[in-house]
């Protein structure tokens, strides 16, 4: 998974850390929703059921650089 030096750092925020890297794949590959922002990078949400939760990763506007990603406590999509 590629992913930028800021997610990288981000990730490990207590808060993030618990953020499985499958659970971002998931999310890019089969997610509920999908936005594009207009600066071209790429919102994707997926529910995960451990967290209860909807998980919302930032893609590059490339689709597959990982810009950031946390569970969403906002985001009221449906399951």
């Amino acid at each position: 998974m590629k992913s930028t030096q800021y997610f990288l750092h981000v990730q490990q925020r207590p808060d993030r850390a618990r953020i499985k890297t499958e659970w971002i794949e998931q999310a890019i590959k089969d997610p509920v929703y999908t936005e594009i922002q207009a600066d071209g990078r790429i919102r994707k949400w997926k529910w995960i059921p451990e967290e209860d939760k909807f998980l919302r990763v930032i893609l590059l506007a490339d689709g597959e650089t990982v810009h950031n990603a946390f569970l969403d406590r906002n985001f009221r999509g449906t399951l």
